[in-house]
């Protein structure tokens, strides 16, 4: 299945390599999941070439790195 890179980037800033192998096998699960929901209703309406960065997942993200404030 081929993919537009920022619908590739959204999948896997939501879900882990062993989540996209052990339950979301097939595109139409992928489409059904909440998670994705959102990026899915936003990036319809944009033009077929649109691309923007893609931020990982709070539930992905680990400790916050850098300065302490």
């Amino acid at each position: 299945m081929r993919l537009h890179q920022i619908c590739h980037n959204a999948i896997h800033a939501n879900f882990s390599e062993a989540e996209l192998a052990a339950r979301l096998t097939e595109p139409d699960i992928l489409r059904e999941d909440a998670a994705l929901a959102p990026f899915l209703s936003w990036i319809r309406k944009k033009p077929a070439d649109f691309h923007a960065p893609t931020r990982r997942a709070a539930s992905k993200r680990g400790p916050r790195r850098g300065r302490m404030a």
